[in-house]
């Protein structure tokens, strides 16, 4: 359901870089080798737990995808989104970036409109965020922000075949002290750091795949968190502005023979 990092010097990135690989105390690579630390699972679970108890929610979201050209030299993809949640059934996902564009699910139906040639194409849609964010995905080719995050209790397929679990450290991450935790499991890493406070919410996110010599990252940064928005029924409703042409999604299973 699965972005960012602030602009510095290359001086300071060089500088930066250094003092990191000084600092990172010997204690958490002497803990990586424990395996899963318990306290690691109770914080991810807090952390589920606290996001599938809310009824709605927004963020924002900063996300970088990397990526390799042909010539094998990586890049960096940046999207940013505004995502609204309302349990069970409705979400609606404004993305902007290289290709802007707006995901609206209203408990029936899933909409994709892009503003830039004002074209949507609309497909019936499964009865809850998590069916549908399951379909989007593997019927559809569509990912919305911070997907993994959003399904109600996503505890188990987070922890599904981890196999390392450890606290690295504490960081500031757009002023609110988190606790840095990173999983392994099977071909994939992922971090999360997760706010401290009554409020257990996600503040960074970073998947790697690790099943290829290149490490490929998904990272997104969370911001902007509100846990009671005023979100109405139309709020999700996607409603065609004027001269929009509706188009057809063209099915996942056939993007590969397409010409």
């Amino acid at each position: 359901m699965k972005i960012p990092s602030p602009k510095t010097a290359a001086a300071f990135m060089v500088t930066a870089a250094m003092v990191a690989a000084i600092a990172v105390p010997s204690a958490v690579h002497a803990e990586m080798a424990t395996g899963v630390n318990p306290a690691a699972t109770q914080m991810l679970k807090s952390m589920t737990d606290y996001l599938g108890s809310l009824q709605q929610f927004s963020v924002h979201t900063e996300n970088t995808l990397e990526d390799l050209l042909d010539s094998g030299q990586r890049v960096d993809i940046d999207v940013s989104a505004n995502v609204i949640i309302s349990r069970p059934n409705k979400l609606r996902a404004e993305r902007k970036g290289v290709v802007s564009q707006t995901f609206y699910y209203d408990g029936k139906n899933l909409t994709l409109y892009d503003p830039d040639v004002n074209v949507y194409a609309t497909e019936s849609a499964p009865g809850t965020i998590e069916e549908t964010l399951d379909f989007a995905r593997e019927s559809l080719g569509l990912i919305v922000p911070v997907a993994d995050l959003v399904y109600r209790n996503n505890y188990a397929l987070l922890m599904q075949d981890v196999i390392s679990a450890v606290i690295v450290d504490k960081a500031v991450i757009n002023g609110a002290v988190c606790t840095h935790l990173a999983f392994h499991r099977p071909d994939v890493d992922f971090q999360v750091w997760v706010r401290e406070g009554e409020q257990p919410l996600p503040c960074k996110y970073v998947v790697t795949d690790t099943s290829t010599p290149a490490l490929i990252s998904v990272s997104t940064v969370m911001s902007e968190w509100n846990v009671a928005p005023a979100a109405t029924d139309d709020s999700f409703k996607f409603v065609p502005p004027e001269g929009a042409m509706t188009i057809t999604f063209m099915p996942l299973n056939t993007r590969s023979t397409a010409k």
